[in-house]
């Protein structure tokens, strides 16, 4: 099963600490805004749920 990052934009403030923690799979734009990537594999969810934990703005949440 597959599951996706996805961002409450509306929430989102740029802080670029997802892209910090986990920088192999998230990008930012020129503004610090995450460039998430498409999907993610079963072995990556223990990570993505740490991403989605330490997101200051809560703006981040696992999508399966």
């Amino acid at each position: 099963m597959s599951a996706r990052l996805e961002v409450d934009w509306t929430r989102c403030d740029g802080h670029g600490l997802c892209a910090q923690l986990w920088g192999e799979r998230i990008g930012t734009d020129p503004w610090g805004f995450p460039l998430l990537p498409p999907e993610l594999g079963e072995d990556e969810m223990a990570r993505a749920r740490q991403v989605v934990g330490v997101c200051p703005a809560l703006a981040l949440r696992l999508q399966r």
